[in-house]
């Protein structure tokens, strides 16, 4: 069995401050959960917080989504056993080991791996959130989706149309073009392109009613301008770089338009809600709705490689971290 320790970063930069530290795992107190973890998601966010985009307080263990199994409980834990398998979101993931909320933690179903478990909990509830939380999808709806086939867009995408939405998926490759339509994108524009003129040009002149922004800087003028009188500009994440500050006014002179930067950890701060988003999103995998495309894993100990290689655009699907 592999010694226990946790990866961490005293100082923010590149992917080489995330250094490998031996590390005992801390018991569980009241209410908590011991989980020896087999499998930790990768997610951009962790590259927010790592380059100091996000503030953390120093020593940082990044990683906010893992699974494995149960090896210890504490005082008052009486729905999850010893040898459970479980998938939670919390922070410091990117560890052998990881110490948390018993209330928080979900117990898996047959049919669901602790590898797929850890690939899709917390990009799977993100696009829960973007498509019944934040703005109901509905059938009839057309949708800008950006980075169709990374972790949160290839679960976004088939969820979309599977539930009547004509999606138009943005891109930068050919390879990547084809795996959107592949997940059933209607059409497929690219990203060094004018955007918005396409858009116009397969809908007619009219726009789409929402764009799911998952780049940020680079695309936010795109998606403005891309949207129908009322639609909604939905920004959830900052690949590029921080949206610069937007005038309310800009949103009215274009349409009455929506915009929103929601924050998953909004939507599914109770135990209630953390099941409610869980139940459809593993529903949506036991269906065939969605798979848990892990395109690509890494040893916990060269996280550094993972993340040059999710910010270097090149990946595809989720990303998997193995102790």
């Amino acid at each position: 069995m592999t010694d226990p320790y946790v990866i961490e970063f005293s100082e923010t930069g590149g992917p080489e401050v995330m250094k490998k530290v031996a590390r005992a795992p801390r018991q569980p107190s009241a209410g908590q959960v011991l989980v020896r973890q087999t499998a930790a998601g990768l997610n951009f966010i962790d590259t927010y917080y790592r380059t100091g985009l996000y503030p953390a307080k120093l020593p940082f263990v990044p990683g906010s989504e893992g699974a494995g199994i149960v090896e210890a409980v504490g005082e008052g834990v009486s729905h999850i056993s010893v040898g459970d398998r479980v998938a939670y979101l919390g922070a410091g993931t990117y560890s052998t080991h990881y110490t948390g909320p018993a209330a928080t933690m979900l117990k898996l179903p047959e049919g669901i791996s602790e590898e797929d478990a850890a690939a899709v909990l917390l990009k799977g509830l993100t696009a829960w959130m973007l498509l019944f939380e934040i703005r109901r999808a509905s059938p009839g709806d057309t949708a800008l989706v950006w980075a169709p086939v990374g972790g949160v867009g290839s679960l976004l995408l088939p969820w979309a149309t599977a539930m009547g939405v004509r999606v138009i998926a943005v891109t930068s490759s050919e390879e990547k073009a084809a795996r959107a339509k592949a997940l059933g994108a209607s059409d497929v524009v690219f990203s060094n392109t004018d955007v918005a003129a396409q858009v116009r040009e397969l809908t007619d002149g009219e726009g789409v009613d929402v764009s799911y922004d998952s780049v940020g800087k680079a695309s936010a003028q795109a998606s403005l301008n891309s949207l129908k009188p009322r639609g909604w500009w939905i920004s959830y994440g900052n690949a590029s770089g921080a949206v610069e500050p937007l005038a309310p006014g800009v949103l009215g002179a274009k349409g009455s338009l929506v915009l929103t930067r929601p924050i998953l950890f909004s939507f599914v701060s109770t135990p209630d809600e953390m099941r409610k988003g869980a139940a459809a999103l593993f529903g949506a995998l036991r269906s065939g709705t969605i798979q848990a495309n892990i395109g690509q894993t890494f040893a916990m100990s060269e996280a550094g490689d993972a993340h040059r290689a999710i910010e270097s655009g090149k990946t595809v699907g989720s990303t998997l971290l193995l102790p």
